[in-house]
């Protein structure tokens, strides 16, 4: 049993890369991934402990696409902790997101919730800073009773305090992905905001523009669910995949390796995602100066 997506404190979730290591250790997965949003920053430490836990860490990250509707976010898998072309935009990303965090903190302040920029760097630790750090502030200082109190009013899409940030648009990140020897998996689908029809209409235009994979096993999506997308995945040629999205106390009813209790990824399914991993290239650098 394998699981991934998961997260550490290298960017939204609660758990050290270590302990990350430890938990699938202990659920007795054969290999997880380490998929933090934007950074590569916890495979290090994740590296050192799963060589020593016997468990294989799949190295990769997060990112959320630019699209029309919706949020899209891809999966990049067997991505190292090196210079290529997705990990130089990576930083890039993570500069956007500190203006980002600091124009939602002033947004909160005008409602009268004031948390300093220390603060949440504070929250954060070392990893890459985000809204569940901005959410975990405002209930510790009362201005929300509870984490998802803190998104459903004020920094989910829509609400007061939200603010879109800079994004790769999907086909540069397949193509950067590519080009740094990745592939990239469609994560939750559910989230485009689409019908069954239009869903499969715009993942059959990104499986056109090289899509490798479709997260057909979420930790939250119910077995009738799991089965649509895994005929999706087939008609479209994707390689299907799974992951609970773990992020520990920040989503605390999700299981590492079982999601909400039910969630079981097989090995085979990460033994044909590698079978499509390509050589790295330099197409993602030409790609993104044409």
């Amino acid at each position: 049993m394998i699981d991934l997506h998961t997260h550490s404190v290298a960017s939204d979730g609660s758990d050290s890369p270590a302990q990350l290591v430890a938990l699938a250790a202990g659920a007795g997965l054969s290999a997880f991934a380490l998929t933090d949003h934007d950074t590569l920053g916890g495979l290090a430490e994740a590296k050192t402990a799963a060589g020593a836990a016997g468990v294989r860490l799949v190295p990769g990250c997060e990112l959320a696409c630019e699209v029309p509707t919706g949020g899209m976010h891809v999966l990049v898998y067997f991505l190292d902790d090196e210079p290529g072309p997705l990990q130089d935009q990576l930083a890039r990303l993570r500069a956007g997101r500190g203006v980002r965090n600091e124009r939602i903190l002033g947004r909160l302040a005008e409602h009268g919730m004031h948390i300093s920029v220390d603060e949440v760097m504070a929250e954060a630790g070392e990893g890459s800073v985000g809204r569940p750090h901005i959410a975990a502030l405002m209930v510790r200082k009362g201005y929300v009773e509870s984490f998802p109190e803190a998104f459903d009013l004020w920094l989910a899409t829509g609400r007061p305090a939200y603010l879109g940030r800079d994004r790769l648009t999907a086909e540069e990140t397949i193509s950067l992905a590519h080009a740094s020897g990745a592939v990239a998996v469609l994560a939750h689908p559910t989230t485009l905001g689409l019908d069954r029809e239009g869903a499969g209409e715009f993942i059959a235009g990104l499986a056109d523009a090289g899509l490798d994979g479709l997260e057909c096993e979420y930790g939250r999506y119910p077995p009738e669910q799991r089965a649509i997308w895994h005929r999706l995945a087939g008609e479209l040629g994707l390689c299907p995949t799974g992951g609970s999205d773990y992020h520990g106390a920040y989503k605390p009813d999700l299981a590492l390796g079982t999601g909400l209790g039910d969630l079981c990824v097989p090995d085979e399914l990460l033994e044909e995602l590698e079978r499509r991993r390509p050589a790295p290239t330099t197409l993602g650098r030409d790609f993104l100066n044409s």
